[in-house]
């Protein structure tokens, strides 16, 4: 069973929020004059950044009449992209206080309130009625979550019949060792990952049925390419950046994650499945 306080633990940061003010005032702006794409490089807690987002929740054809469901927010980076992109209403939840609370205060800072509320809890017992949302997303999450058949089973009950959840987690490429840390796991004890085939078969024992499948693994290496460039060509890390959400292994951490990438082990995967209507 996955440990619910070592994840939260994992992902803990004291004065998360004054670590990003300190960042939002060296880029010589202030929480009022904040936009959505300053914050991209602190908010966007996946591989790719804003570009996967856009790339996976595009996919998912958001509308502005959706009541949207972010398993695992984190910070809400991408359920604040999605309300301002799309129009549309998100609420995520996360089991990380830190980031819930600090995600909330950044709704605020970026007038979006209204349309995206963040909440702390467990995506395995969700407070949420059933059938009440049009859609669902996960960035990044099922790494921590080992009951894949019980997660989905949970994502399935609160969506409406047919609706779609799109998934964009790092997976699973061979048999292969990781080496560790990573961003999600110090060591094997912690790392809950596993292969597209076990996704699909917790999705369809759930009642899903997988529509699309896409392996990020060149996406990704494209990406991790382009890091190392900047980084070389910087004098220090950026003043927003993923180092604020990450101890002081965070590059160690990546370096890890684009090693395994590269050699094959894993590979960022996005799967879209729809919850059939009854008669389908």
């Amino acid at each position: 069973m996955s440990d619910g306080n070592a994840v939260a633990e994992h992902y803990s940061r004291a004065q998360l929020l004054v670590a990003i003010e300190a960042g939002v005032a060296a880029l010589g702006k202030t929480p009022e004059t904040a936009t959505i794409d300053d914050l991209a490089p602190v908010d966007e807690f996946h591989i790719g950044g804003r570009k996967a987002s856009e790339e996976f929740l595009g996919q998912l054809e958001l509308v502005s009449t959706d009541h949207v469901l972010d398993v695992g927010c984190g910070l809400g980076g991408a359920s604040r992209f999605a309300a301002d992109r799309f129009g549309c209403r998100v609420t995520g939840i996360d089991l990380t206080g830190d980031y819930v609370e600090t995600g909330q205060v950044l709704c605020g800072w970026l007038g979006l309130t209204e349309r995206v509320r963040l909440d702390q809890g467990s995506a395995l017992t969700m407070p949420y009625d059933d059938a009440g949302f049009d859609k669902a997303f996960m960035m990044h999450v099922g790494m921590n979550i080992a009951e894949k058949e019980a997660l989905f089973a949970e994502v399935f009950r609160v969506l409406k019949p047919g609706a779609v959840v799109g998934v964009y987690d790092v997976m699973l490429d061979s048999a292969e060792g990781l080496t560790y840390p990573v961003p999600w796991a110090t060591s094997a004890e912690t790392n809950a990952i596993a292969a597209p085939a076990d996704y699909k078969a917790a999705l369809a024992a759930a009642g899903f049925r997988v529509t699309a499948e896409r392996n990020r693994r060149n996406f990704a290496l494209d990406f991790f390419a382009r890091v190392r460039v900047a980084n070389a060509a910087s004098a220090g890390p950026p003043p927003l950046g993923l180092h604020i959400l990450m101890s002081e292994s965070g590059a160690e951490k990546v370096a890890n994650l684009a090693m395994n990438i590269a050699k094959g082990r894993i590979a960022p995967v996005e799967l879209i499945a729809l919850k059939p209507e009854p008669n389908q």
